[in-house]
C-alpha cells in the first residue's frame, strides 16, 4: 500500500529550514520532523535561489521577482493588444453603418 503524500505550507518549510541552519546539522533536523533529508536540502535550495518566492504554493510557478515582474507586463501587453483589436473592430463596424446610411 503506498503512502498519501504528505503536504507542507510555507511557514513550516521556512521554520525548518532556519532551524536547520541554526543547528547546523540537516539530517537530524530532518529525522526530528519526519522528513527525508534530501526534501529539506531541497528547500534550502529553493529558498536560496528564489527568496521569498521559494514556496507559491497550488502548483504556481517559482518566480524571482524579475520574473514575476516580466510574467505580469507580458499579461497587460497582451490585454491592451486585446482592448486595441477590439476598438479596431468597432471603429469598422460603426465607420460602415455611417456610410450606409450616408447612401440613402
Amino acid at each position: 500500500m503506498s503512502k498519501s503524500r504528505r503536504k507542507y505550507d510555507a511557514s513550516f518549510k521556512s521554520k525548518a529550514i532556519e532551524l536547520s541552519y541554526a543547528r547546523g546539522n540537516v539530517r537530524e533536523v530532518a529525522e526530528e520532523l519526519g522528513l527525508h533529508p534530501e526534501l529539506l536540502y531541497r528547500w534550502r535550495r529553493e529558498k536560496h535561489q528564489y527568496e521569498h518566492n521559494s514556496f507559491p504554493g497550488r502548483g504556481n510557478p517559482k518566480l524571482t521577482d524579475e520574473e514575476r515582474e516580466i510574467a505580469e507586463l507580458k499579461k497587460q501587453l497582451k490585454d491592451a493588444r486585446l482592448e486595441r483589436d477590439i476598438l479596431k473592430k468597432a471603429i469598422s463596424i460603426f465607420s460602415a453603418s455611417d456610410k450606409k446610411s450616408s447612401d440613402l
